[in-house]
């Protein structure tokens, strides 16, 4: 296994035990205690978690996985929403927006429409992805760099969506439920979020099943602003009704 797909999984322990052994991390991932020392090495200096005699523990603040780190988490689920989610831009849609996220960018790679279509997003990897596709009239929202998504967001974002009118928004999110609505990690994304949101009358949310009934620390907006939740078979059940009980479409990709 390579050291990148290595570092995901220590994290993903380290957040479920709060702490990891170097032995219990070799047995696992089939790696040598040497290797794994140069992965937590290479994750402490990135400060995401800090390193003991034998392990490492997790670090003093709650912090959200990189985007990198995620890429390969739940992925075939993602590809599944993804795929669940191309087949709404139909004919009838002549303009998208998308906001970042490994999710959204699994839709964007999928998205290949041989007509000329519009796509406004804030993502910077999803823009160097979509800016050489030939039928892609694209345009990026400009703003200040969020490293953890690669987004752009704040005042500068928030104006150029405030100008746009879009036929679809595809919206990535670190949490949905019924009560709290959707969520994310930072206050500021947020916002600049629920800017692109307004920006358009259908909102389709696209989160895996590890974000149902989940509630991130800022909110986006209410669950009945969401039209519709693509999501994958792992959502827990109960709260997909209560998402239906509040007005949305949901699909189970």
């Amino acid at each position: 296994m390579r050291q990148q797909d290595r570092l995901p999984l220590i994290l993903e322990r380290l957040a479920e035990h709060g702490s990891v052994s170097v032995v219990d991390l070799s047995a696992e991932l089939q790696a040598s205690p040497a290797s794994i020392r140069r992965d937590l090495q290479v994750l402490e200096e990135q400060q995401l978690l800090k390193r003991t005699h034998g392990g490492a523990m997790a670090a003093e603040v709650i912090y959200e996985l990189p985007m990198r780190y995620r890429g390969g988490r739940s992925q075939e689920e993602k590809r599944r929403i993804a795929q669940a989610a191309v087949r709404l831009v139909d004919a009838s849609v002549h303009s998208v927006g998308f906001n970042g996220g490994t999710t959204i960018t699994e839709l964007a790679r999928l998205l290949s429409t041989g007509r000329a279509l519009k796509v406004v997003t804030n993502a910077l990897n999803i823009a160097a992805d979509l800016s050489v596709r030939p039928a892609i009239d694209l345009v990026v929202t400009g703003g200040g760099v969020r490293p953890e998504s690669y987004e752009l967001v704040g005042p500068i974002a928030d104006r150029t969506l405030a100008d746009i009118s879009l036929d679809l928004v595809f919206l990535g999110v670190d949490g949905i439920d019924a009560e709290a609505g959707i969520s994310t990690h930072d206050e500021i994304e947020a916002r600049t979020d629920h800017c692109l949101m307004r920006s358009t009358r259908r909102v389709v949310v696209l989160a895996d099943g590890s974000k149902i009934g989940h509630r991130a620390f800022s909110r986006i907006a209410q669950i009945g602003e969401v039209h519709m939740l693509i999501t994958d078979a792992g959502a827990d059940g109960a709260e997909l009704d209560r998402i239906r009980a509040a007005g949305v479409e949901v699909t189970v990709a």
